[in-house]
C-alpha cells in the first residue's frame, strides 16, 4: 500500500465527465477507483461510506453535483435550477449528521445562481470551477491545521487517535492526522496508538493503513485498550477529526470518541479536535441539536465474519457518530489557529 498516498480519495476524471473516488470499503486489501456519473451512484457511494470523512465527502458531493448537472437535459435556465435543486436535495440527504456535505453543496448552488442569468454551458463551467475550488481549498485548510497542530506535539510523543481523519477522509494530509503526516515530513517521530474503531474499523482498515504508508510508528488496538495505553504512559495527546461542531464546541465525530475524551479527562491527557471551519455549525446551539445517523444492524452483528456474531433478531443499536461534550475538550485545531476555552464566545467571535 505504498502508493496509496499517492492518490487523491475523491477528483474528477482527465475528460471532467465523472467523479473518480477510492472506495474505502476496499481498503486495505483492494486498491479501486470507482468512476461514477449517475445521482443514484454518487449518493449510493456517500452513503455506504465508499467515500468518507466530512471534508472528503464536501468535495465528493461538490463534484457530483457538477458531474450529475452534465446528465441534465433542460431547454431553459429554469428547468435546469429545478432539476439541479433535487439532485442537490437527493445528494444532501445521504448522510445527516456531517455538516460538510450541506455545506459544499448549498456553496455550488450559490455559484450556479452567480451566473444565472447566463447560458446553460456557462453554468455548468461554474459548478466545475466551484468543485476545483473546494477541492483547492481543502488541501491548504488541511495543511495549515497541520502546522497549527504541530505547535501541540513534540518529538517522540504518543497520539491516540480515532477512527480515520486523515489523507483519505481529505483532500491532502487530512485534519487530525495532518500535524502527523507534516511531521513525518519533517523528520519528527511519533507513535500513534490507533484505535481499531468499531463497527466499521475505520482505524484498523484505513488510519492504519495510510500511516504505515508513510512510515509512521503506528500500534493498532481496539478500541477497549485505549484506557490501558494510556494508563501505561504511552500517550501524550489525543488528536481526533469531527463531522459537526456546535456554537458551544459540542462536538459530533465517529462513534466511540466520546468515550475517549473522557478517559484523556481523567487520565490528565490534552483531546484536541482537528476540524475546517466549515465543520463548524453555528446555527446549532449544542450538541443536542446534532442529528445522529444511525446505521444498518448488520455492521454489527455479521458485516466481517462469515457467520453471524449474534443471535438472529437481536435488536441492536448502531449510531455512526456520537457527541463529545465541550468540557472534554482542551482546543480545536482550525485553519485559523487554535480555539481554547470560552469556545463559545471565542466561535461567536469568530464567525462574526
Amino acid at each position: 500500500m505504498s502508493d496509496i498516498l499517492e492518490l487523491y480519495p475523491v477528483s474528477l476524471d482527465e475528460d471532467n465527465q465523472a467523479l473518480v473516488i477510492l472506495d474505502q470499503t476496499r481498503l486495505p486489501n483492494e486498491t479501486l477507483l470507482l468512476s461514477l456519473r449517475e445521482p443514484a451512484e454518487i449518493r449510493e457511494a456517500i452513503a455506504m461510506l465508499r467515500v468518507r470523512g466530512a471534508p472528503a465527502i464536501g468535495i465528493a458531493a461538490a463534484m457530483g453535483l457538477y458531474v450529475a448537472s452534465l446528465r441534465i437535459k433542460a431547454d431553459s435556465r429554469e428547468a435546469f435550477f429545478a432539476e439541479l435543486a433535487s439532485i442537490k436535495a437527493f445528494l444532501a440527504g445521504a448522510r445527516p449528521t456531517a455538516v460538510n456535505l450541506a455545506w459544499a453543496l448549498n456553496r455550488m448552488e450559490q455559484a450556479a445562481k452567480a451566473v444565472g442569468g447566463e447560458s446553460i454551458p456557462v453554468i455548468r463551467q461554474a459548478l466545475h470551477d466551484e468543485a476545483l475550488r473546494i477541492q483547492d481549498e481543502d488541501a491548504k485548510v488541511c495543511r495549515a491545521i497541520g502546522e497549527h497542530g504541530l505547535t501541540l506535539i513534540k518529538d517522540g510523543d504518543g497520539i491516540l487517535t480515532h477512527c480515520n481523519a486523515g489523507q483519505l477522509a481529505t483532500s491532502r494530509y487530512g485534519t487530525a492526522l495532518a500535524p502527523i503526516h507534516l511531521g513525518a515530513e519533517r523528520g519528527m517521530n511519533f507513535h500513534v496508538f490507533a484505535d481499531e474503531t468499531r463497527p466499521l474499523l475505520q482505524g484498523a482498515r484505513l488510519t492504519a493503513c495510510e500511516l504505515t504508508a508513510h512510515g509512521i510508528r503506528t500500534t493498532l488496538i481496539c478500541d477497549n485498550m485505549a484506557s490501558q495505553v494510556m494508563k501505561n504512559g504511552w500517550i501524550q495527546a489525543v488528536f481526533v477529526g469531527a463531522d459537526r461542531i456546535a456554537a458551544n464546541g459540542d462536538t459530533a465525530n465517529k462513534i466511540g470518541t466520546s468515550g475517549v475524551a473522557v478517559l484523556a479527562k481523567y487520565y490528565g491527557i490534552p483531546f484536541y479536535v482537528c476540524a475546517p471551519l466549515s465543520t463548524f455549525d453555528p446555527s446549532l446551539n449544542s450538541g443536542s441539536q446534532i442529528p445522529i445517523e444511525e446505521r444498518a444492524p448488520t455492521e454489527i452483528t455479521e458485516l466481517w465474519y462469515e457467520k453471524r456474531m449474534a443471535p438472529a433478531g437481536i435488536d441492536v443499536y448502531n449510531p455512526a457518530f456520537d457527541v463529545t461534550d465541550h468540557t472534554l475538550i482542551t482546543a480545536f485545531v482550525t485553519e485559523r489557529g487554535i480555539i481554547r476555552p470560552d469556545f463559545g464566545k471565542r466561535m461567536a467571535s469568530l464567525f462574526s
